[in-house]
């Protein structure tokens, strides 16, 4: 009987073992993860890319043609008008003179997205979309605050700070999140009440 015992632990020890390792096999691995990803969602790649190139073409522009507190047109005093200023702080002036700081929280935050991307999925376009925005915005002024140790903004709008178009595409993001999230959350809540009706309507009892 011990001997019977003795064996099924063994038969039930090997099989745990051999499912472990079929397991650990079948796992994909951080990069596998990355890479299947990486295929799926180009769209996230291809935004950030793109808000990436035309914040810093613009910047460039305005640097190059403008001389900083210049207007174009020149003499304007129209609502939206371009005009050359520098930020050390952060998005729309907040923050002045904060540079490291704003270095090491934009790591951060970069992290914070990129580990989003990787592990959550991300079936929704919408969000997407948002992330892209999000990150390209925030490689953006991060490419400025090391290599100028500050932002250039020139997009001027009546009394709002001025702001560049990394900014903008942060702020989108960010109204696009909370939209989603706010849409989700009142279908969830529509789904919920419809089904409480439905489950005490008279067809529904037993």
């Amino acid at each position: 009987m011990r001997a019977c015992r003795v064996l099924l632990c063994s038969t039930v020890i090997e099989s745990q073992a051999r499912l472990d390792q079929q397991t650990d096999a079948s796992s994909p691995t951080l990069l596998q993860r990355i890479g299947a990803r990486w295929r799926n969602d180009a769209i996230f790649f291809a935004i950030a890319a793109a808000v990436i190139a035309f914040d810093q073409f613009t910047k460039w522009l305005v640097r190059s043609n403008l001389e900083i507190g210049q207007v174009w047109p020149e003499g304007s005093d129209s609502f939206i008008r371009i005009i050359h200023v520098t930020n050390s702080g952060a998005a729309f002036g907040i923050l002045q003179g904060q540079t490291p700081f704003l270095i090491v929280t934009s790591l951060i935050g970069l992290a914070a997205i990129l580990l989003y991307y990787v592990y959550p999925p991300m079936e929704h376009g919408l969000i997407r979309i948002a992330l892209g925005l999000q990150l390209g915005g925030a490689v953006g002024n991060l490419i400025d605050r090391v290599r100028l140790g500050h932002v250039t903004d020139f997009i001027d709008v009546g009394d709002f700070p001025t702001f560049n178009v990394a900014d903008s595409a942060i702020s989108v993001s960010i109204a696009a999140v909370l939209i989603f999230f706010a849409l989700t959350e009142a279908r969830g809540q529509s789904e919920d009440t419809k089904t409480s009706v439905d489950a005490g309507s008279p067809g529904h009892d037993d």
